[in-house]
């Protein structure tokens, strides 16, 4: 089934301040974000009206650009209000939020110290991530060529646009190949995390994720960890080496946009979706919508 392409859909994005028509919300060919990745965004989901942790995506949000060296004209109360107000002219109460901040156009060229900064959220409708059916069964992760920096060569810790493009280069050849996802190693060759979600492997009844060091501690992988505490179950945060993955008896994803999803293939490894992720699921679905 066809898709509607984003910029041709109606609506509104909140856009520097106000409500504009969804079609309206441009921005120059020159701006600085698209040529030089000095952009930060978010990604935030709405179960029943609200927005999930939206307070935590809005200092996320603001801690990245901070990172990057700008500051967004527009504190956490501003955002998370226009937040609301986006999702109410939208009619959204299902959904995936998307705000995004950037550098303009005043200047072009690496430096661009008097760039305006710019805030849009969006807003629309989007059901699971994966497709439901691949979602029960587990899904198919390619491990990728291309691997997560060291935190002294990107700014790790900051969710910035330019992060994401060995993420869609990884994705895109996955699916290529019939997968449904990437499995990302860092630049040690240890496990890092799928394209744009968090990894856990439960090992003999305890939960082994990897540390996030160079990689960004997910919000929905701290509310998850969280659960399991709450279950009993014991968490480990450590390095994990590919080799190790065989020793796992399930695995699965952690993400605002994954949420809770089973994996049942890694490279040449394969796994059951269990008890363990089964209760995650549960607790977490009971959570978001609670």
């Amino acid at each position: 089934m066809a898709t509607l392409p984003f910029d041709d859909r109606d609506g509104f994005i909140w856009y520097d301040g106000a409500l504009v028509p969804w079609r309206t919300a441009n921005l120059h060919v020159l701006s600085h974000g698209l040529h030089y990745a000095s952009c930060v965004f978010e990604g935030e989901r709405v179960y029943g009206g609200n927005v999930f942790k939206l307070r935590e995506h809005t200092e996320r949000l603001l801690a990245s650009a901070d990172i990057l060296g700008f500051k967004i004209p527009h504190g956490a109360d501003e955002i998370d209000r226009a937040t609301r107000e986006v999702l109410d002219a939208n009619g959204i109460t299902e959904g995936y939020v998307r705000p995004v901040a950037w550098r303009g156009s005043e200047m072009m060229g690496v430096a661009a110290q008097n760039n305006r900064i710019h805030l849009a959220i969006a807003c629309w409708s989007w059901p699971s991530y994966f497709s439901p059916e691949a979602r029960m069964a587990g899904i198919r992760l390619r491990i990728s060529e291309w691997q997560r920096p060291h935190p002294k060569t990107a700014p790790t810790q900051a969710k910035a646009a330019g992060l994401y493009m060995i993420c869609t280069m990884s994705k895109h050849k996955a699916e290529n190949e019939g997968f449904e996802d990437a499995l990302m190693l860092d630049w040690r060759g240890q496990v890092a995390e799928a394209t744009g979600a968090n990894i856990f492997f439960a090992i003999d009844g305890v939960l082994h994720t990897p540390t996030p060091d160079c990689f960004l501690d997910g919000i929905t992988r701290r509310t998850v960890i969280g659960l399991a505490l709450k279950r009993g179950l014991n968490v480990v945060e450590r390095a994990i080496m590919p080799e190790e993955m065989v020793k796992a008896q399930e695995v699965f994803l952690t993400g605002t946009a994954a949420e809770v999803t089973p994996v049942r293939e890694i490279g040449p490894c394969s796994f059951r979706p269990g008890a363990i992720t089964q209760a995650l699921i549960a607790d977490y679905d009971a959570l978001v919508r609670g």
